[in-house]
């Protein structure tokens, strides 16, 4: 892995996990009142287009950070469904 992917990685490592702690704050209090449902969905959208482009690149860094914070995307989308 070059040093750009490093990088790239550890960029994309930051930007993922600035969702845990609002994942964390939705699913420890059961209020999600203040979250907007349809910018997560928003965001889930851009997040599988930025997993395709990953895959057609090639890029761990692309990938992995997307899968994840997909992830905590959708936790948070059932999260918001559950305490509606």
């Amino acid at each position: 892995m070059g040093k750009i992917e490093i990088l790239g990685l550890i960029a994309a490592s930051l930007t993922t996990a600035a969702f845990i702690p609002q994942v964390y704050k939705a699913w420890r209090y059961k209020s999600t009142k203040d979250i907007s449902i349809v910018m997560y969905l928003i965001l889930l959208i851009g997040l599988f287009l930025w997993i395709i482009y990953g895959i057609y690149h090639r890029s761990i860094p692309i990938l992995f950070t997307n899968i994840i914070t997909s992830l905590l995307v959708i936790l948070m989308i059932g999260l918001k469904i559950k305490h509606k």
